[in-house]
C-alpha cells in the first residue's frame, strides 16, 4: 500500500511533468504521437497513485502509550482465519484491529516480536465493542514475545488459563516488554490450578485497567513465576474462590513488582499472595533464596477474602496506603511454604499507612504467623485500625509481632457508603495520610 507521504511526492512529480510538457509544446510536431502516448500513460498512473490513501490509524485510546509507530501496518480482521493469518504474519509496527464478534480461542503465537519504536499491537477495532476470544485450552498463548501490546480484548471460557505469556522454557531469554491494557478475562478454568492470566519468565511488563473475574478454583487472577520489573495498576479482581485461590500471586523468584490502585472484591483466599511455593526447576532465572523480593502493594482496596495479604517466603515487601475492609479471618499472614534450607525465612515486610476495618466475629487474629518465619523483622507504622462492632476493643484485638509506631485504634474513619462498596471517605473524616491516595492521571 502506498503511503500518503509517497502520494504527495508523486503529485509533485505530476506537476513538474505537466510544466515540462507545456514548455516543450513547440517540439510537439517533432515528437509526435509517441510523446502524447507516453505522457498520457504516465500521468494516468500518477493520478491513480495519488488516490491511494494510507491505512486508517488504530482507534484513539487515551490510555495508550505515546510510542512513535513509524511505517506501521494496520490490518483489519473480522473472521477467525483472517485473525490467525494476521497474527502469524505480524512484524514490527503491525497493528491488528479486530472487529466486534466472537473468535475461537486456542491461539498460540511463538516469537511475536516488535521493537521499542515499533511494537506490535493487537486491539479492538472498536473499543466500545471489544472482540471476544473464547474457549480453547488457553484463549491466547504468547511464547517469547517482545514489545507487544494487547488492548481492549475479552478472553473467556478457556479450559485452563485465559491468557498465558511465557519464555518458552528458555530461562536465559525471558519474554519482555509486554503491555496488557483494558482486558477482561473471565470464567476461566475449573476447580484446578487455572489462572486468569499466567506469566512465567516475563520482564519489564505493564498491566493496566484490566478486569479479571471467576478464574480457576485453586488458581490466581494473575499468577507470576519468575517475573521481574512489572507494574499492575488500576485493575479489578473479583469472585475468586475464598478457600484456595489468590487474586494476584508473585513467586518463583519474582522481584521488583508493584501492584497499585487496584480493587480486590472477594478475590480468593489470599487477595495478594506475595511469594508462594514453587518447585526449584521452575524458578527464573534460578533459585536465589526467596520466592519474592522487593514487592510493593500500594493504594489498593481490599474487600473480603480470608486474608488481604500473605507474605510467603518473602525477602522484603512494602504494603502501604491501602484500605482493607472486613477480611473473613486474618488481615495478614506471614508464612514459609518452601522449606528448602537455602531460602531465607519470610522477612522484612513493612506494613504502613493502611486503613484496616474489621469485625470481631469475623477476625479473631489480625496476623497469622507460621513456623520458620522471621516476624521480628517486620515493621508496622501509622496504620488506622477500627473494629466495627466493638470499637473500644480495637487495640486489644490488634496484636502485632513488633511494636507499631504512630498507630490509631478505635476511631471511626467515616466511609461514605461502605455497605454498598464505596470506601471513599466523607469530607469530615478524621483520617489523614492513610489509605489509598488519589491516582495520578496522565
Amino acid at each position: 500500500m502506498i503511503s500518503l507521504k509517497k502520494s504527495n511526492w508523486l503529485s509533485a512529480q505530476l506537476v513538474r511533468l505537466f510544466e515540462y510538457q507545456q514548455n516543450q509544446e513547440t517540439s510537439k510536431n517533432r515528437l509526435g504521437a509517441f510523446t502524447v502516448t507516453v505522457f498520457s500513460r504516465f500521468t494516468a498512473a500518477l493520478l491513480m497513485a495519488t488516490t491511494i490513501q494510507a491505512a486508517p490509524a488504530a482507534p484513539p485510546d487515551h490510555g495508550s502509550t505515546n510510542i512513535e509507530r513509524a511505517n506501521s501496518i494496520n490490518i483489519h480482521v473480522s473472521r477467525n482465519e483472517e485473525l490467525r493469518r494476521a497474527l502469524n504474519s505480524a512484524k514490527p509496527g503491525t497493528t491488528v484491529l479486530v472487529a466486534p464478534g466472537k473468535y475461537q480461542g486456542g491461539l498460540s503465537l511463538n516469537n511475536l516480536k516488535g521493537t521499542a519504536k515499533q511494537p506490535i499491537l493487537i486491539a479492538a477495532a472498536d473499543p466500545r465493542q471489544p472482540p471476544i476470544f473464547e474457549g480453547g485450552n488457553t484463549c491466547l498463548h504468547l511464547i517469547q514475545p517482545a514489545h507487544v501490546e494487547l488492548r481492549h480484548l475479552i478472553l473467556q471460557g478457556a479450559r485452563a488459563n485465559g491468557l498465558n505469556i511465557d519464555d518458552g522454557g528458555s530461562k536465559e531469554t525471558p519474554a519482555h516488554h509486554v503491555v496488557l491494557r483494558n482486558l477482561t478475562v473471565q470464567d476461566i478454568g475449573s476447580d484446578r490450578n487455572h489462572d486468569g492470566i499466567k506469566l512465567s519468565g516475563l520482564n519489564d511488563f505493564q498491566i493496566q485497567n484490566c478486569t479479571v473475574k471467576r478464574w480457576g478454583q485453586k488458581g490466581s487472577g494473575i499468577d507470576m513465576v519468575g517475573c521481574q520489573r512489572g507494574t499492575i495498576s488500576g485493575c479489578t479482581f473479583r469472585d475468586g474462590d475464598n478457600i484456595y485461590g489468590n487474586g494476584v500471586q508473585m513467586k518463583g523468584g519474582s522481584r521488583n513488582i508493584t501492584v497499585s490502585h487496584c480493587r480486590f472484591e472477594n478475590a480468593g483466599s489470599r487477595a495478594i499472595n506475595i511469594g508462594g511455593s514453587t518447585g526449584l526447576p521452575f524458578f527464573r532465572p534460578q533459585p536465589a533464596g526467596f520466592e519474592a523480593k522487593d514487592i510493593t502493594v500500594e493504594d489498593c482496596t481490599f474487600i473480603g477474602s480470608m486474608a488481604a495479604i500473605a507474605f510467603v517466603g518473602v525477602d522484603g515487601a512494602h504494603v502501604h496506603h491501602n484500605t482493607i475492609y472486613r477480611p473473613a479471618k486474618w488481615v495478614l499472614r506471614i508464612l514459609q511454604e518452601n522449606k528448602n534450607n537455602s531460602f531465607v525465612p519470610s522477612r522484612k515486610g513493612r506494613f504502613t499507612n493502611n486503613l484496616v476495618v474489621l469485625r470481631s466475629d469475623e477476625v479473631r487474629e489480625v496476623i497469622n504467623i507460621g513456623p520458620q518465619t522471621a516476624p521480628e523483622t517486620f515493621q508496622f507504622a501509622d496504620n488506622w485500625w477500627y473494629l466495627l462492632d466493638r470499637p473500644e476493643r480495637t487495640q486489644q484485638l490488634v496484636r502485632l509481632p513488633t511494636r507499631e509506631t504512630g498507630g490509631s485504634y478505635g476511631q471511626d474513619p467515616r466511609f461514605k457508603a461502605a455497605n454498598s462498596g464505596d470506601l471513599s471517605l466523607q469530607p469530615d473524616s478524621p483520617v489523614k495520610n492513610v489509605g489509598p491516595r488519589q491516582q495520578d492521571r496522565q
